[in-house]
C-alpha cells in the first residue's frame, strides 16, 4: 500500500523547470570552479545533530532494500564495460595520453538538443581532462579564439548542432584547469565551436600576392559566377564560430550579390563591362582598379526550352534536415518556376543508381512534384554511377537549341565507385563537349566536399551553389534561376595588361583558383567560365601607381628598358580584354577596353554606389582570410562602407551582409 502511495505522489508531482534546472547546474559548476578540485569538502550536513530526513526518502529506502539483490546484479553488469574502459584509458595515459574536447554526443546531449544527464564514462573522461589540464596547459585552436559573447550572437545559433552550442551551453573551454561545457555568460570569455570547414573537404590555396609591372605585366583569369564560398561564410557566423579561411573565396563572395551595371541593348552584345578607378579605402597609397560585367538578360519569351536531370544524393547521410528535406523543397521551387514545355528527370543514388522519374514535361508538375517527395535517404554513395544515368537521361531527352543540364544535389561525398577526382572530372569534359552541363548545389555540413564540387562545376560549365537554407534555395533557383541555368556565353576569359609607366604593381583579390596561364587566353581550347542571362562578374586589382611609397618591389638593376620617355599610353592604366563564345560556337570573340584616367575618380565616397558595396564585400573577405593588406582596417570600417552604400535592397541580401560583418566583429579576439 506504501508503494501505491508513493507511485501516485510521484505522478502528482509537477516536472522540474528545465530554466531552474540549468540554474541550479550552472550555481553548482561555478561553486566547483571557486573551490577547486584540490580543496577539502566540508562535510555534508551537521555531525552533531542526525539529519532530517523527508517521509518519501523513507519510503524510497524500503523500496530499495526488497530489491537489493536484483539491483546488485544489473549493476555489475553495467559497472564491468566501463571498470575495463577505465583500465584501458589508465594504459593509455601511461603511453602518453592527450585531452581531447567532448562532442555533444559524449556529453550526453539528446536528439533534439536538450542536454541530458552526463554519463559515468564521459564524467570519468572529464575529470582526466581536468587532472591533465591542471599540469600542463592545454593546445590552443587556432581557428577558435577565445572572444567576449556579443548580443549579436543573441538567437544567431541554432540548437542541436555537432559544432554549435546545445541545450543553451556554449562549447568546451580551450584554455585554463577545465574542459567542461559551461553556460554562456556575459562576464566569462566564450570560446566558439570549431569552423566547420574542420571536417570538410575544402581546397586550399595561397592568397595573390602583390606583382611587380615591370616582370609580370599581364594577369589572366576566367569568369566565376559560382556563390557557395559566401553561403558557407554566412553559416559559420551564424553558428557562432570565424569561418575557416580555406572557405573563403573573395570573389564568390563578391559575386553573391547583384549589381545594377550597365547592361548591353541588344543580345548581340552578351556583355557589357565597366571599369572604375578609385581610391582604396585600406590603404591611401594605392588605388583599386574594379571591372563590373554585366550580361545581357533574357526576356522570357526568349528563353530557351530546359532539359533538367535532378540528381539527388539519397544516401544515409543526407537524412538531416539540412540535407534531403531541404533539398526536396528547395527543387519544388524550382518547379514551380519552369515553364510547361521544360523536362524534367529524377535520379537518384546511394549504394546503386536509379532513375526516379523519366524526362516528363512541367505540364504534369503534380507527377513530378510526386516523385519528388517520395525521395528517401539509405545506403552510400554511388556518386559516379548517379551522374553516368543522369547523362544517359540527359541524352535521351536532349532539346535541340536549347538547355540539357544535369543538376547535381548532394552533400558531396562520392565514397563508392569511381570517386577519383581527376576521373570524374575527365568524364563531365566529355560530356560537356556534347552539349549537357552540370551544375552543383551543396547541402549540408560536417563531411561537405567542397573541393571537388569545385571542380565538376567548373568544369561542367556550371554554377556551385550551397543551398543552407530555403531563403538561399528561392535566390538561387528562383530569382537567379535565369542566370543559373541560360548561359548566354560561355568560355568568358579577362586579361589584364598594366601600363608600368601609370602602375608600378597590382595585386588581383580573388580568384587564385581561376587562374590561367597568359597563353591561355587566346586559346579557344581552353575552358573557362559562363556567364549566364542578367549574370554580373566582379573583379578588383589593387594597384600601386608608379613613384607611391607602397611599391614594394625595388628596380631590377637588369631590367627590360621602360623608355621612360614613351608617353604614347600615358594616360592608360591598363588594357583589359575580354574573350567570350556564343553556346555552342567553337571560335571566340574579343573585346578590348583601354583602362583610361577618366575612370578614376577623386575620392572613394565619389564611386558608384555598387562599386563602394562590392569593395566593402572585398574587404570582408579578405579580412576573413587574414590577409596582410587589410590587417589594420577592422570590421568597423567596413560595416561602415557597406553600409553606406547599400542603397536598394528588397530582399534584404545586403542587410544580412552588415549583420554577418557585426557577427564576426563580435567573435573577433
Amino acid at each position: 500500500m506504501i508503494e501505491d502511495d508513493f507511485k501516485r505522489l510521484a505522478r502528482s508531482a509537477p516536472p522540474p523547470l528545465e530554466d531552474a534546472k540549468r540554474k541550479a547546474l550552472e550555481a553548482a559548476l561555478q561553486a566547483y570552479d571557486k573551490s577547486g578540485p584540490e580543496k577539502a569538502r566540508a562535510t555534508q550536513g551537521s555531525p552533531s545533530e542526525g539529519r532530517l530526513t523527508h517521509i518519501a526518502t523513507s519510503i524510497w529506502s524500503g523500496l530499495m532494500r526488497q530489491r537489493y539483490m536484483a539491483g546488485t546484479a544489473l549493476a555489475t553488469l553495467m559497472i564491468l564495460p566501463a571498470a575495463a574502459y577505465m583500465t584501458w584509458q589508465i594504459a593509455q595515459n601511461q603511453s602518453g595520453w592527450q585531452p581531447k574536447l567532448l562532442s555533444p554526443l559524449e556529453l550526453g546531449s539528446s536528439a533534439d538538443g536538450e542536454t541530458a544527464f552526463e554519463s559515468p564514462l564521459s564524467r570519468f573522461r572529464q575529470q582526466k581532462e581536468r587532472d591533465q589540464a591542471a599540469s600542463e596547459p592545454m593546445p590552443q585552436v587556432a581557428t577558435s579564439p577565445v572572444v567576449k559573447p556579443s548580443p549579436a550572437l543573441d538567437g544567431a545559433m541554432p540548437q542541436g548542432s555537432a559544432n554549435q552550442p546545445v541545450g543553451g551551453l556554449a562549447r568546451q573551454e580551450v584554455s585554463g584547469r577545465s574542459n567542461r561545457q559551461y553556460f554562456h555568460d556575459a562576464d566569462r570569455p566564450f570560446t566558439p565551436p570549431f569552423a566547420e570547414a574542420e571536417w570538410n573537404r575544402v581546397e586550399s590555396f595561397e592568397s595573390n600576392g602583390v606583382k611587380s609591372v615591370t616582370e609580370n605585366p599581364v594577369s589572366t583569369f576566367s569568369a566565376d559566377v559560382d556563390t557557395a564560398s559566401y553561403a558557407m561564410v554566412r553559416r559559420a557566423l551564424k553558428q557562432g564560430v570565424m569561418p575557416d579561411p580555406r572557405t573563403v573565396r573573395v570573389e564568390e563572395m563578391v559575386n553573391y550579390f547583384d549589381y545594377d551595371y550597365p547592361a548591353p541593348e541588344t543580345a548581340e552584345t552578351p556583355f557589357r563591362a565597366t571599369v572604375t578607378v578609385t581610391p582604396t579605402p585600406w590603404n591611401a597609397n594605392t588605388k583599386l582598379l574594379h571591372i563590373g560585367v554585366k550580361g545581357y538578360d533574357l526576356k522570357p519569351a526568349a528563353r530557351p526550352h530546359a532539359n533538367l536531370v535532378l540528381l539527388a544524393d539519397v544516401s544515409g547521410s543526407m537524412q538531416e534536415a539540412d540535407k534531403l528535406p531541404l533539398l526536396k523543397s528547395a527543387f519544388r521551387l524550382l518547379i514551380q518556376k519552369l515553364e510547361p514545355e521544360d523536362t524534367v528527370s529524377i535520379v537518384t543514388y546511394a549504394g546503386d543508381a536509379g532513375t526516379v522519374l523519366e524526362p516528363t514535361p512541367v505540364s504534369d508538375k503534380a507527377k513530378i512534384l510526386d516523385a519528388l517527395d517520395d525521395l528517401r535517404p539509405g545506403g552510400s554513395t554511388a556518386g559516379a554511377a548517379g551522374l553516368e544515368e543522369a547523362y544517359r537521361l540527359a541524352e535521351q531527352g536532349s532539346v535541340a537549341g536549347g538547355i540539357n543540364r544535369v543538376l547535381l544535389a548532394t552533400d558531396g561525398d562520392f565514397n563508392v565507385g569511381a570517386s577519383d577526382d581527376d576521373a570524374l572530372k575527365a568524364m563531365i569534359e566529355k560530356k560537356r563537349q556534347n552539349g549537357v552541363f552540370l551544375s552543383i548545389f551543396g547541402f549540408g555540413q560536417g563531411n561537405y566536399n567542397d573541393q571537388l564540387m569545385q571542380v565538376l562545376a567548373q568544369n561542367g560549365n556550371g554554377v556551385a551553389a550551397y543551398i543552407d537554407t530555403l531563403s538561399e534555395a528561392e535566390k538561387t533557383l528562383v530569382q537567379e534561376a535565369s542566370s543559373s541555368l541560360f548561359p548566354i556565353a560561355s568560355d568568358v576569359k579577362f586579361q589584364v595588361e598594366f601600363n608600368p609607366e601609370m602602375v608600378a604593381e597590382y595585386r588581383q583579390i580573388g580568384f587564385e583558383t581561376r587562374a590561367l596561364d597568359r597563353e591561355d587566353f587566346n586559346n579557344d581550347r581552353i575552358d573557362a567560365g559562363e556567364i549566364g542571362s542578367g549574370h554580373t562578374v566582379t573583379a578588383i586589382y589593387e594597384i600601386t601607381p608608379v613613384g607611391s611609397p607602397a611599391v614594394l618591389n625595388s628596380d631590377l638593376r637588369y631590367g627590360e628598358d621602360r623608355q621612360a620617355g614613351d608617353t604614347s599610353y600615358g594616360d592608360e592604366f591598363a588594357f583589359l580584354k575580354i574573350r567570350a563564345k556564343v553556346p555552342g560556337e567553337a571560335q571566340s570573340n574579343l573585346t578590348e577596353i583601354p583602362v583610361l584616367k577618366d575612370a578614376e575618380v577623386s575620392s572613394f565616397a565619389d564611386a558608384p554606389q555598387d562599386v563602394r558595396f562590392s569593395i566593402g564585400v572585398a574587404a570582408f573577405g579578405q579580412k576573413l582570410r587574414g590577409i596582410d593588406q587589410v590587417d589594420s582596417f577592422d570590421f568597423s570600417a567596413i560595416e561602415r562602407i557597406a553600409a553606406d552604400a547599400r542603397g536598394e535592397d528588397p530582399f534584404g541580401y545586403r542587410s544580412e551582409f552588415l549583420q554577418l560583418v557585426r557577427l564576426a566583429m563580435g567573435l573577433e579576439p
